[in-house]
């Protein structure tokens, strides 16, 4: 079975979608079978792999509603990981599965027939708490938290974590917090330090190394189609992915 990594914070902002992509593209060159799963609305991961979500005429969507199967909307990769698309029509499946007598096992029973597959699989969850995100959270087996270090970007924290207990206790017991992990990091700034002081003691998490440096690299990345590791692979940003990666095995 593979890890299956719900990549989880309801504040937008914090590199999250940047987060899912390079560390699915870290763990992919370091010879591990990964796919990607899209469930934001917003479809950035999409777009940030390449894929222009208003071209596509399949996505999770789809998937998860159950007239289409996951193996026949993953796009794969020869390369880097493979994507479970999304497109602007998720917006609407809270709605639609909300009526679904057992809505919050929807992915996980979507993703079941292609598990197999891979030995990381890598969510990235929408920027709230709401159905899409228990989704996630249910079909995984670890969370991980992308958290920028400035004292605003803490909150709200406290109620994901809610959430992910709330998960443990009624949909998914064994779900583990792997950690926090520091992004859009800026060492030289006391405040950025400090923040990241006190990640651990705050919210009594493991605080994942090294943090992601703050750097406009990230920012060029997904207007091409790919990720820091292949536009700047010499990059401080690519190193800190790939060291995280390389920690998570």
């Amino acid at each position: 079975m593979p890890r299956t990594l719900a990549v989880a914070n309801q504040k937008g902002g914090v590199a999250k979608t940047t987060t899912g992509a390079s560390l699915g593209a870290a763990l992919a060159g370091l010879g591990q079978r990964v796919l990607l799963v899209d469930l934001d609305p917003q479809a950035c991961l999409t777009f940030s792999v390449g894929l222009d979500p208003e071209d596509l005429d399949k996505s999770i969507y789809q998937v998860l509603l159950g007239g289409v199967k996951a193996r026949d909307v993953i796009v794969p990769s020869d390369e880097g990981p493979d994507l479970l698309p999304a497109t602007i029509e998720l917006a609407t499946a809270e709605v639609r599965l909300a009526s679904e007598s057992d809505a919050e096992h929807v992915v996980r029973s979507a993703l079941r027939p292609v598990v197999a597959a891979y030995d990381w699989i890598l969510i990235d969850c929408p920027p709230t708490l709401g159905l899409l995100t228990v989704n996630g959270l249910t079909a995984a087996t670890d969370v991980l938290i992308p958290l920028q270090c400035e004292t605003l970007a803490h909150r709200g924290v406290g109620q994901l974590l809610d959430t992910i207990h709330d998960v443990q206790r009624l949909t998914n017991p064994a779900l583990e917090v792997l950690g926090v992990l520091p992004t859009l990091y800026d060492g030289r700034t006391t405040h950025a330090r400090a923040v990241l002081d006190t990640i651990a003691e705050t919210y009594a998490l493991t605080v994942l190394a090294p943090p992601i440096p703050k750097s406009i690299r990230f920012a060029e990345a997904p207007a091409i189609g790919q990720t820091i590791l292949t536009t700047a692979p010499r990059s401080a940003g690519a190193k800190a992915y790939r060291d995280v990666a390389a920690s998570l095995l």
